[in-house]
């Protein structure tokens, strides 16, 4: 397996040099959304800690990823009235992964709609804001 990449774009993220639509944040996570979601409110969540993928994180800092993601999937239930929630985590090429920082899809899903393709189209800034505060607001 290769070695961690600490300046992959979720790195860059984490340490301020890309911008992002923040959910939640805390000392462990941090949650955002997807600039090319698969469906309305699609949200990574991501760990702090250095991690290519599930295969090189701690079985705890994978525990703050795994909580993170069950806090996001309530939120976004409530706040996209969704009918359910798909969750993906991907590893390694083989295993569909693209981005080599762990990270977990949180992705609201509603009866009769399917998925958009991974990374078709790049969402309208203005939809991600409204997004951001539809669910930083279902968070509390």
């Amino acid at each position: 397996m290769t070695a961690y990449d600490p300046n992959n774009i979720f790195a860059k993220v984490l340490r301020g040099e890309i911008p992002c639509h923040k959910v939640y944040e805390d000392a462990h996570v941090l949650a955002f959304l997807d600039i090319m979601p698969r469906s309305p409110g699609h949200v990574l969540v991501i760990p702090k800690a250095p991690a290519r993928n599930i295969l090189d994180i701690s079985p705890e800092d994978y525990a703050h990823v795994a909580r993170g993601a069950h806090m996001i999937a309530a939120a976004a239930m409530k706040a996209f009235k969704a009918d359910g929630i798909t969750i993906q985590q991907f590893n390694e090429p083989a295993g569909g992964q693209v981005v080599f920082h762990l990270h977990m899809h949180v992705m609201p899903r509603h009866d009769g709609i399917a998925l958009l393709p991974p990374a078709s189209r790049k969402e309208d800034i203005k939809v991600l804001e409204d997004n951001a505060t539809k669910l930083i607001a279902a968070l509390k």
